[in-house]
């Protein structure tokens, strides 16, 4: 049936404006105004960003299976207990799913790449306050149970979430209104400076991922004595942190690439492999998370913070809607230029345009 559909074509990096160059990718870049139509079929084709949408399309569904066993084997509508894990796990679907939308409708316009990569920001926060939520509930150590550290973990955990938001969605374009506006980028544009967005980007997920880990590494690397929840579920938590931090070592290098531009355009680039690793990643943090729910519940259930609406849904929720106002708010100026600029888009659909910074 494919065969007799026809692809879109793609583009070397000197044929698409410089907002969608990526650092070493040389060639395989969809058209930089593909209709919705072209972005779905390119799933089908190989391009630089096919195994991009595919490493975390396809988790996305793992991932909704454990949600769904969880659902239908637990009680979770009287256990309490099993709140942080249905949170942790929704967090799990939606940041891939979010990715995966984001880099398939990313070359719709310029416009489009900024927001669906907004919407990509806001997932990520919301997996890191599904993580702290879960380490709260079930991966603290026995010291810290009951802590002002621990009772205050979670609305920090919260506010992370907003400054995350924040501030990825700042990296790209700046201040909405005040730095840019309609078509006018007052302050650095990411085409402009990639490198200070990059930065900034880092900085934005490091901050909570480092905050969220806190009772963890605390628990791995520095506890002595009673109380320091040494069990067996500690070699999980290990592989995790390794490859949480092989994944920030892929996004900050962009090796293998950079070593060899070109070589690895369609297979093997170091996004494909920062997917690869943040899933498998993600897979050993739930595993050791379902371990220390079920071998540490009785003491928990006795000694640690009750498990409420508040600390678990509620903290999600207000998340949610506070990253979504702020990429809202980024977005605005994009949305209200796009409906101003969308004859000029017309008259140029056909014909990929290798220019600077402009919106279209």
């Amino acid at each position: 049936m494919l065969s007799l559909i026809k692809l879109p074509r793609v583009f070397t990096i000197n044929q698409v404006p410089k907002v969608f160059h990526e650092d070493s990718i040389i060639s395989g870049y969809r058209h930089p105004r593909s209709s919705a139509t072209d972005c779905i079929l390119s799933l089908f084709q190989l391009t630089n960003e096919t195994l991009n949408i595919w490493t975390h399309f396809l988790p996305t569904w793992y991932f909704f299976w454990k949600l769904l066993t969880v659902v239908l084997m637990q009680d979770v509508w009287r256990d309490s207990f099993t709140w942080p894990l249905l949170m942790f796990l929704m967090s799990c679907c939606v940041y891939p799913l979010a990715s995966s939308c984001a880099h398939t409708f990313s070359t719709m316009s310029t416009r489009a790449r900024h927001i669906c990569f907004f919407f990509d920001y806001g997932a990520l926060s919301l997996y890191s306050l599904g993580s702290a939520i879960t380490y709260s509930a079930y991966v603290i150590p026995d010291k810290w149970v009951n802590s002002l550290f621990h009772q205050y973990y979670i609305p920090i955990a919260v506010v992370n979430t907003v400054i995350c938001t924040a501030l990825a969605c700042y990296s790209r374009l700046g201040l909405p209104y005040i730095q840019y506006n309609h078509d006018i980028i007052k302050r650095f544009s990411e085409c402009k400076s990639p490198k200070f967005g990059k930065f900034l980007r880092i900085l934005a997920f490091a901050l909570p991922y480092l905050f969220d880990n806190i009772p963890l590494f605390y628990r791995l690397f520095l506890c002595v004595g009673e109380g320091c929840t040494d069990n067996d579920t500690n070699a999980l938590h290990h592989t995790h942190i390794v490859m949480a931090f092989l994944t920030a070592f892929l996004f900050a290098t962009h090796l293998p690439e950079r070593l060899a531009p070109g070589s690895f355009d369609y297979i093997g680039h170091s996004h494909q492999l920062f997917h690869v690793f943040g899933i498998i990643g993600t897979h050993f943090q739930m595993e050791a998370i379902e371990q220390d729910m079920v071998t540490r519940r009785p003491w928990l259930l006795t000694y640690s913070l009750p498990i409420t609406f508040t600390n678990t849904l509620g903290a999600a929720l207000l998340s949610v809607t506070l990253s979504l106002g702020i990429i809202f708010l980024f977005s605005l100026p994009l949305l209200w230029s796009a409906t101003q600029g969308e004859h000029t888009e017309k008259k140029t659909q056909s014909h990929p345009i290798a220019k600077g910074c402009q919106y279209h």
